[in-house]
């Protein structure tokens, strides 16, 4: 299992379960399969620098009958490993309960740029 963020051209954070999708004949990566893919915001509870951060996941492409979810790779502007709170909010609500719905968590981490994790 590999847990990933996309920032999509759409402008769209998308977690997910990512695997690639290599060319057979090139060997090249030509898309990703998601699964169980949600988009990912995050929501200053108040507007000072010290305020927390409210992570909220809702499904992308909840109509879809496709468990694996196909994306072309000229659409997937980056791809990061998520920080370990987000990630464990994504594996608990989403894959451990099969919960593909609207799911809210506060953090008690400041919005920060340039964090790497």
């Amino acid at each position: 299992m590999t847990i990933k963020v996309l920032v999509l051209k759409s402008g769209e954070d998308v977690i997910a379960d990512v695997q690639e999708m290599v060319s057979p004949t090139t060997e090249q990566v030509m898309g990703y399969f998601l699964s169980s893919p949600c988009v990912v915001k995050l929501q200053a509870k108040d507007m000072s620098a010290e305020s927390e951060v409210s992570v909220r996941m809702h499904p992308w492409m909840p109509i879809a009958r496709e468990k694996m979810i196909p994306i072309n790779a000229d659409w997937v502007v980056t791809m990061v490993t998520p920080v370990e709170k987000i990630q464990e909010m994504y594996e608990t609500q989403v894959l451990n309960n099969g919960k593909e719905t609207d799911q809210t968590s506060d953090s008690d981490e400041q919005s920060e740029t340039g964090n790497t994790d």
